[in-house]
């Protein structure tokens, strides 16, 4: 019997996140991927706490991007970039663990319009703390075999 599909994506996502140097220096986690789909997590330390106690805006923001870019990833090929986002904070990242959840919009020929909620997770509740919006775009096919 075969894997299914997220679990293949999953597996391969996992693969690209571990060389990420900055992911896997905050201890980022690919929770799943699927067509069209991306849940990225990461626990909140004190390394990533800004001077008021919150998760920095920069983890939450990066968390975002990545979650984006997985999520277009799926509908494109995994040989894309971020070429613009958004992202509006809520409120403050306050919590054990921030969780993002990103979703394809809408997919054309080369990029991918994609959709992001980022939640701070207290006492097992996860509360909104930012919104993102992203355009991902397929690397060239030269740029992508250099990436690979």
């Amino acid at each position: 019997m075969s894997e299914p599909a997220g679990g293949v994506l999953l597996t391969k996502g996992r693969e690209i996140l571990a060389r990420q140097p900055f992911s896997v220096l905050i201890g980022a986690e690919l929770f799943a991927l699927e067509p069209g789909l991306c849940e990225l997590q990461v626990a909140v330390t004190d390394k990533i706490k800004q001077q008021n106690g919150f998760a920095h805006g920069g983890v939450v923001s990066y968390l975002a991007d990545n979650a984006l870019t997985y999520a277009g990833g799926t509908a494109l090929g995994f040989a894309v970039v971020t070429s613009e986002y958004k992202i509006n904070y809520v409120r403050p990242a306050v919590g054990d663990r921030l969780i993002a959840r990103a979703q394809v919009v809408h997919v054309g020929k080369s990029q991918a319009v994609c959709r992001c909620d980022v939640f701070a997770v207290v006492g097992g509740e996860g509360k909104l703390c930012a919104i993102a919006q992203g355009t991902i775009a397929r690397l060239p096919e030269q740029e992508s075999r250099s990436a690979a």
